[in-house]
């Protein structure tokens, strides 16, 4: 089985690639909808905020109170960084449980955010990286979330550039509104399901 990692910047469109590989009956894994899971579940990961980042991080009822948090990391990259060191390792083993369940499949694919700001791309046979624009990725950004230009470049501030991604990807898909992107997953997955 192939473990094929597609990332992309903010308003890339690399959930709607993703969509596309599902619709073909391919496994999908969101590692950001699982980080996200894991902070509401893994005790030993709870704990560990916990530990680090104070008990306000949990509201009394259990649930992660991603306000504080935000505001505890977003504007401190150590603090950032420390968070991902303590939830990325519980994201990577809700991953390779979740692997092992679809080794059947020809292929399998990962989306994530940080693929090669955690190292993650490591663990994959190929890795791939949707483009478009960043002014295409701005306008898409800030009509899905309602954000300003301002907030949706800093969130940027927080992933590695686009040219270095589509350097380090095995393949890349171009999602800039002049060309199709149905023909270049068909293509991917054709070669993909024949390895």
């Amino acid at each position: 089985m192939l473990k094929v990692g597609i990332t992309g910047g903010i308003g890339s469109g690399k959930s709607i690639i993703c969509k596309l590989f599902a619709l073909l009956g391919v496994p999908v894994f969101d590692a950001d909808a699982t980080a996200k899971m894991v902070m509401a579940t893994d005790k030993e990961l709870i704990k560990e905020l916990m530990n680090v980042f104070g008990s306000d991080v949990y509201f009394k009822d259990g649930a992660l109170n991603r306000g504080y948090l935000a505001a505890t990391v977003f504007n401190d990259v150590n603090q950032l960084t420390l968070l991902n060191s303590i939830v990325h390792p519980a994201t990577f083993r809700a991953y390779d449980t979740w692997a092992d369940t679809h080794k059947n499949s020809a292929y399998v694919v990962k989306e994530a955010a940080l693929l090669f700001e955690t190292e993650a791309h490591k663990r994959n046979n190929i890795n791939i990286m949707v483009s478009a624009p960043e002014n295409i990725r701005i306008q898409r950004a800030m009509l899905r979330d309602g954000s300003t230009e301002e907030q949706v470049r800093e969130r940027m501030q927080h992933q590695l550039p686009e040219q270095i991604k589509v350097q380090r990807a095995d393949y890349v898909i171009y999602n800039t509104e002049q060309e199709l992107i149905i023909p270049q997953v068909l293509a991917l997955h054709q070669q993909f399901s024949s390895k």
